[in-house]
């Protein structure tokens, strides 16, 4: 374990990001097509579809640096039916970055906890991590995602 072979650990994580993606997306084109339980009109999904309607594949790539809405915006993808010629590239870039911030902040934690990273790299790991969550928080605010008046 003295040298990862980091592009293979990133296309085990590249890999599994468009696993995940396609496969919400295809659940929301399903829940779509037969809804008897009205999973569709959960809080969480109505604010995705608000996003995803507003700002399209730019929403679904920009998802995967958000903790939390990643799998609501897939699925309000699937569930308004976006083109798969729109998804899938917006999938393909936001499952790229996904896997490198796995990559890099995952790994730079892993080691630092065996004791082979000096602790000013978790410090880096760290304010990676707070810049993700502020992102997000950020993106939650500025893309309004509350849910849609209903009249």
């Amino acid at each position: 374990m003295k040298n990862w072979p980091l592009a293979a650990v990133w296309a085990f994580f590249y890999a599994g990001a468009l696993a995940r993606g396609a496969a919400l997306y295809w659940i929301g084109r399903g829940i779509r097509r037969a809804d008897r339980r009205g999973l569709g009109e959960r809080p969480a999904i109505k604010r995705a579809e608000v996003v995803v309607q507003r700002w399209g594949p730019i929403a679904v790539t920009l998802s995967f640096l958000t903790v939390g809405v990643q799998s609501a915006v897939n699925i309000a993808a699937g569930l308004l039916r976006m083109p798969g010629r729109r998804f899938v590239p917006a999938l393909l870039v936001g499952g790229a970055i996904w896997a490198a911030i796995y990559v890099t902040v995952g790994l730079a934690f892993f080691y630092a906890f065996l004791g082979r990273y000096p602790w000013g790299v978790i410090l880096g790991a760290l304010i990676g991590i707070g810049l993700v969550v502020g992102g997000t928080t950020y993106a939650r605010r500025r893309l309004s995602l509350r849910a849609p008046n209903e009249e």
